[in-house]
């Protein structure tokens, strides 16, 4: 999974050149994702300020609005792909481009049904 973290202050402002500039590189690497069929999903996420997170302490579910991490970069979206290793991995997420001004997190899957 490619992890999306965004410093939403140094993102392009929407209804920009810059955004629309921006958005292109994101339509190249899907279509390159698709092209090389390692695309298997991918999809932005609304703001941080429609999170809501949510935490059990001692048996009590607590929610609260926000995502509260301690941190400017947010979440901002993902793609899952299929990737023969992480330095292939690695090639399709710096394809992303929010790697210029955010970070791109690459974790593999948790299979809990292996073949065998």
């Amino acid at each position: 999974m490619l992890l999306i973290y965004n410093d939403p202050d140094r993102q392009p402002k929407f209804g920009t050149p810059e955004f629309d500039q921006f958005m292109k590189g994101y339509f190249a690497a899907n279509e390159r994702m698709k092209s090389d069929g390692v695309l298997i999903a991918g999809e932005a996420l609304q703001g941080v300020e429609t999170a809501t997170s949510l935490r059990r302490k001692s048996g009590k579910v607590e929610t609260m609005d926000g995502p509260f991490a301690e941190t400017r970069e947010y979440l901002g979206g993902y793609y899952v792909i299929d990737a023969p290793d992480l330095d292939a991995a690695l090639t399709y997420a710096a394809m992303i481009p929010s790697a210029d001004f955010g970070t791109i997190e690459v974790r593999p899957l948790m299979d809990y049904n292996p073949a065998g």
